[in-house]
């Protein structure tokens, strides 16, 4: 099982390719369902996309909202890297639980040797439980179970000034909740490598050219 657990992948894109074997494997489907809620600014979004072009990688958007696990094994199957995008967490939970991607895409990174990329959402996603942090009152979820790749839960953009009042104000509030899994605080220039039961935390801007 590999993953890799970003804040912001357009700054990690660049080492993120240097990791995995582009020459032998590219195809990588950009999942956008976390970001369809967010309707103004999104872009960041085209940021990360092309952050991922421009690191060697065949990109292809797609969605799951609106899907079938049957459409989903089948529209999935041929690509080599497995991309969750930001945006609402909450969202794309709700979304996966509905289409039964949950269970599909825990085969795939497990057993079928696909590589998960997130970003934000697609991070915090890959944890063990959506915190209460994250919860949209908008949204309808069966449960708070998420993906299980991992037993932490990734908080992105640490250190970010535009998330300074998030952190302060709320974010860091979940730390206090008994029930909490592990906490990850994570840069936009961090990323999170996971490769079978072994974990590292890369930070791009500390690397020696």
């Amino acid at each position: 099982m590999e993953l890799f657990l970003t804040s912001s992948v357009h700054a990690v894109a660049h080492d993120i390719a240097k990791k995995v074997n582009l020459a032998k494997a590219k195809n990588l489907v950009f999942i956008v369902t976390a970001a369809e809620p967010e309707e103004k600014d999104r872009e960041w979004l085209e940021n990360d996309r092309q952050a991922l072009v421009d690191a060697g990688f065949e990109v292809d958007d797609y969605t799951i909202t609106g899907k079938t696990k049957k459409q989903l094994e089948s529209d999935l199957a041929d690509f080599d890297y497995i991309y969750l995008s930001g945006g609402n967490t909450s969202y794309l939970l709700e979304q996966s639980q509905k289409s039964g991607f949950i269970d599909l895409i825990r085969d795939l990174i497990k057993n079928k040797g696909k590589i998960y990329i997130g970003t934000s959402a697609g991070s915090i996603i890959a944890g063990p439980k959506l915190p209460d942090y994250f919860s949209d009152e908008d949204v309808e979820l069966e449960n708070k179970n998420c993906y299980g790749f991992v037993n932490f839960t990734l908080l992105p953009h640490w250190g970010s000034e535009h998330f300074k009042k998030k952190y302060l104000g709320e974010r860091l509030k979940i730390v206090y909740n008994e029930k909490q899994v592990p906490l990850l605080l994570l840069t936009d220039s961090q990323y999170v490598h996971v490769l079978d039961d072994r974990m590292n935390i890369v930070d791009v801007n500390s690397q020696i050219a």
